[in-house]
């Protein structure tokens, strides 16, 4: 072959390749903006349909669609953000593929949002300013307004920068921020803010104790004994009896609660007889699974599977039934102040299209955004199998039950994410024990998961990322001041207009 047909050769090799990465190019840009126009078309809907004189407000037309486009805005990014809290355990655990995990969770948040988020919600977020005379109903629609465009824009952020953050924080800060630009700092209800900000504390630790606590229990009695099949034939069904209680009272204090007030009684007899219930129908079936199992760790696993399904279901059902809210909240305030007297009221009956925008909202953003944030919160900080998967999910009930009955203020998505690295910190513990002790070539010195961690931390087998510890703690910690200082500016930029 002559160099003139080498040459023709090498240009033909190029310019394959180069064809090959435009394609690559072309078609990575058509999946980043196809979810962003489904998003683009529901927006546009959500707002012609509200402005299209459903309601008997007028003028107000305009506003109504502004502000359903706001909480359909919201909406979706609740879902791509705040759901991956409840699913990731179980994606990560291996448990439920992405797939059946987005579907699973589109359903149980619409179900809650629909069924059981409730016909009434506080107009002003959990209480975080009291309007009074000194704030006009226009002042109170931009400062609605302005809170919801500021809370969807930093969760929108945070699920770019890979943060799960607590979208009730994120509106919470919204409110404040625009409150205090439209009255001052007289019009915010500062013991609810502190009790607020004394949240980033107790939710992330409790969640990690009480998740860290469940997995040493599970591996000194189940896993790391000389017979598994006996132990987990004795204790896994009394670890589904005690999840079962737990998310029995979880359902009746968190996930009903818009729409039923439990009496304790009937909450902790109830929780006692589903207890009983599990009980008396997991063991034939543990011991019928048990039967034929030779005690390998993986076999053992899969016992958790079925529980940890139930499990993050009814968290995502809660979520819907309680977060749907935070979405449809200022809508509803808004929508309010167009109807009546166009007074300021405490508490506001929300219709059922609004419910439905923040329902269906959640559904599409977990759809179209939500995968990434569920990858990061089910694998990227620590590793996940289904036992340690299920730990998470219990925390998350158990936490919430224990915070209710101390009155103490919990986030569930930082219980959700402080159970994660709550997991991963105790297996640190529990598989290095003698760390300064380890002899050149111990087999925890070089392992698989050398790959999982960053070059500097090899040797101590750190099993959680420490980059998305700090990411995430960081993001927890700025969600309500960022999103003041974004609502106060949109805020301002409104009285401009």
């Amino acid at each position: 072959m002559g160099t003139a047909d080498r040459d023709l050769g090498h240009r033909y090799v190029n310019d394959l390749r180069r064809l090959g990465f435009t394609q690559g190019q072309v078609l990575k840009a058509r999946g980043a903006l196809v979810p962003v126009a489904l998003a683009i078309v529901f927006l546009g809907f959500v707002a012609a349909y509200a402005g299209s004189g459903i309601l008997p407000v007028g003028e107000g037309a305009l506003m109504v669609a502004v502000a359903a486009a706001l909480g359909g805005y919201m909406a979706p990014n609740i879902g791509a953000n705040d759901v991956a809290n409840n699913m990731g355990s179980a994606v990560g655990g291996r448990v439920l593929t992405v797939a059946t995990a987005l579907i699973l969770a589109a359903i149980c948040e619409c179900a809650g949002a629909l069924l059981a988020g409730g016909d009434v919600v506080k107009t002003v977020a959990s209480g975080i300013i009291t309007p009074g005379e000194e704030l006009s109903v226009a002042s109170f629609r931009s400062l609605m307004l302005s809170a919801l465009l500021a809370a969807a824009l930093w969760i929108n952020l945070a699920t770019m920068l890979n943060a799960p953050v607590s979208t009730t924080h994120s509106i919470v800060g919204g409110v404040l921020g625009a409150g205090i630009a439209a009255a001052g700092l007289g019009l915010v209800n500062w013991p609810t803010v502190a009790t607020i900000a004394s949240s980033w504390i107790i939710s992330p630790v409790f969640g990690a104790v009480i998740a860290g606590a469940l997995l040493v229990f599970i591996k000194r009695s189940v896993l790391n004994v000389p017979d598994r099949v006996a132990g987990a034939k004795r204790w896994v069904p009394i670890l589904i009896a005690v999840m079962a209680a737990a998310f029995v009272a979880y359902m009746a204090l968190k996930g009903l609660s818009k729409i039923w007030t439990a009496p304790p009684v009937v909450v902790i007899l109830g929780s006692i007889a589903a207890g009983l219930i599990a009980y008396m129908l997991s063991q034939p079936h543990i011991a019928g699974k048990t039967r034929h199992m030779e005690g390998r760790k993986e076999e053992i696993y899969q016992l958790f599977n079925l529980p940890l399904i139930i499990g993050v279901c009814l968290l995502s059902f809660a979520h819907g039934a309680n977060d749907v809210a935070n979405a449809v909240g200022p809508l509803a305030a808004i929508v309010s102040t167009l109807q009546d007297d166009a007074s300021i009221s405490a508490q506001v009956s929300v219709p059922f299209w609004v419910l439905s925008v923040g329902a269906f909202g959640i559904a599409l953003g977990l759809g179209l955004f939500g995968p990434k944030l569920i990858q990061v919160v089910g694998k990227k900080i620590t590793r996940l199998n289904a036992p340690r998967a299920y730990c998470v999910a219990l925390s998350s009930a158990i936490t919430v039950l224990v915070a209710t009955t101390f009155g103490l203020p919990v986030s569930s998505t930082h219980i959700a994410v402080g159970a994660v690295f709550g997991v991963g910190f105790v297996r640190e513990y529990l598989e290095n024990p003698n760390r300064r002790k380890r002899r050149p070539g111990h087999k925890l010195n070089a392992t698989a998961e050398e790959a999982f961690n960053s070059p500097s931390e090899r040797g101590s087998r750190r099993l959680v990322r420490r980059k998305f510890v700090v990411l995430i703690t960081a993001a927890w910690l700025v969600t309500v001041p960022a999103s003041a200082l974004l609502a106060a500016t949109i805020y301002a930029l409104l009285q401009l207009l």
